[in-house]
């Protein structure tokens, strides 16, 4: 019997979270149901708003390679995000797919919308950072415009503060480098913020690369992995980071290597979305084993949350859709005393809105990734100076995301239209 449309309609719009399993005695469907009771919670706190908050007007503006999200309510109230440098690939997708559906509607019911989205145009079919980025660019100057509103920091509006800081760690390169040229860069950098812990790139090239076997300086993994602990000392935090580059045997054997050196965690070590490889590393190693930064959908965390196959959860802000989804991937990994560490894109402003979710997380980890405050963004903060003391940043507190843009600077932004 062919089902009627609408209903056809609501199962696409289901499908966007995972459904909650079927009640069973397993202790496998019990874990998948404390999984989904957290991640289908509303995120958005809705009661800070009396009224509806209609969206009159979303724009993409662009400067050049500079693109800024423009977002204005009916009563007039705006929002204004930063947009990831892949925007100048993936606007068509903004214009196109997302920004229509945002129109008119109630930005109180932002959950919702987050979810209907995907269903609208069949934009599921562009799942993965050509719907994330621009996705989670609206979702970043919504919760601009709500957080003024509410005269409320955007940590408020999705949580309690749990955090008024971020402890941070220097994310650094030059994995193509030999170790001696490594280790002078590495320190270089290191010195220029006050900092307590750094993560370093092992294994070979697989990204950023046209050559199909590019490895890297031979031994370069065995040698810096000893160096970096003697160059930093015992006292700081040292993370490191394959990006997928090994296979189950090698990440095992560089694993028990970054043991012996008391490394915090090992990020990537297997390709991204083998989750039985990652579990498998995981079941043999004692370090923490880290992962999440090219997921775009739930399935993967909750088959890892599921099967307790990873530590430390990573979606990334822009990569994954926005602070919300993240959120319910923190709420997940809380249930079984996971920690969410989510990876940052670099340029723009993503340092902050990284610290506004740690701010509202009670369940993030130690050191959140930082890859320095160098932006093109002509910005102000009133609130926090955005930089590095102690280790850690003081996350603004002022409405929104806590800051200001200069009106010159975004007046030189003019929108897309296609």
């Amino acid at each position: 019997m062919k089902l009627p449309r609408r209903h056809l309609l609501a199962s696409a719009a289901a499908a966007t979270l995972p459904a909650p399993a079927a009640p069973t005695a397993s202790p496998l469907a019990a874990r998948y149901a404390k999984l989904d009771a957290a991640l289908h919670q509303p995120v958005l706190k809705k009661n800070l708003f009396s009224s509806p908050v209609i969206i009159e007007s979303l724009e993409l503006l662009r400067s050049g390679s500079s693109f800024l999200c423009r977002v204005r309510s009916r009563d007039g109230a705006e929002g204004i995000s930063v947009a990831h440098s892949t925007m100048e690939i993936l606007y068509p997708i903004f214009v196109k797919n997302l920004q229509p559906f945002f129109l008119g509607k109630d930005a109180r019911e932002l959950d919702l919308i987050l979810e209907r989205v995907f269903i609208y145009g069949f934009n599921f079919r562009y799942n993965g950072i050509s719907l994330g980025i621009p996705l989670a660019t609206i979702e970043f100057a919504i919760l601009d415009m709500l957080g003024r509103i509410a005269n409320k920091p955007v940590g408020q509006l999705l949580g309690d503060i749990h955090n008024t800081e971020v402890g941070v760690y220097i994310a650094t390169e030059w994995r193509e480098k030999p170790v001696a040229e490594s280790i002078s860069l590495i320190k270089d950098l290191v010195s220029q913020y006050d900092a307590r812990a750094l993560k370093i790139k092992i294994g070979g090239l697989m990204f950023m690369t046209t050559d199909m076997y590019a490895q890297g300086p031979p031994n370069r993994t065995e040698e810096i992995i000893p160096l970096v602990r003697k160059t930093f000392g015992d006292d700081f935090a040292l993370y490191a980071d394959s990006n997928s580059f090994y296979t189950v045997p090698e990440a095992i054997r560089v694993g028990r290597l970054l043991e012996k050196y008391k490394f915090r965690y090992f990020e990537e070590p297997v390709m991204f979305d083998q989750l039985e490889d990652i579990k498998a590393v995981s079941d043999a190693l004692a370090i923490p084993i880290a992962n999440g930064e090219q997921d775009y959908s739930f399935y993967g965390f909750r088959w890892l949350l599921a099967h307790d196959g990873l530590d430390h959860f990573q979606p990334d802000n822009y990569y994954f859709g926005g602070l919300i989804r993240s959120i319910r991937v923190a709420r997940m990994a809380a249930v079984f005393g996971k920690t969410l560490i989510p990876h940052m894109s670099g340029g723009g402003l993503g340092f902050l809105y990284n610290a506004h979710l740690i701010s509202c997380v009670p369940n993030a980890g130690e050191h959140h990734e930082f890859k320095g405050l160098r932006t093109h963004v002509k910005y102000e903060c009133k609130t926090s100076p955005l930089n590095i003391k102690n280790g850690k940043m003081k996350v603004p507190t002022g409405p929104g995301f806590g800051v200001d843009f200069d009106p010159a600077w975004v007046a030189k932004h003019q929108p897309v239209k296609l």
